[in-house]
């Protein structure tokens, strides 16, 4: 299986506004969700009642997302200016 071996190093991840996606994404179930509210009756007569449903607990799981980006963010950022403040200023490219 040496052919599918990678020959290379993964790039790195990138890195975006992820809570904005999220967020975004989480709004745009419950706005299909409402969308879809006052046909309950056809969906209900059709057998597609899973469709309203299925947009609830999108928007359910959104708001977890939600949460777990925004902890995720705030973590990064703790990391982030622990590392600043752990290297004393003027030491950075200095041989040591």
């Amino acid at each position: 299986m040496t052919k599918w071996t990678p020959r290379h190093e993964a790039p790195e991840p990138l890195e975006g506004n992820v809570v904005a996606t999220i967020t975004g994404g989480t709004a745009l179930w419950f706005v299909l969700f409402l969308v879809q509210l006052p046909f309950y009756g056809w969906y209900d007569d059709h057998g597609h009642l899973w469709w309203l449903w299925t947009c609830l607990a999108g928007g359910g799981l959104g708001l977890i997302g939600v949460w777990y980006v925004r902890g995720r963010e705030a973590a990064l950022r703790r990391h982030a200016a622990a590392r600043e403040s752990a290297v004393p200023a003027g030491s950075e490219g200095e041989p040591g």
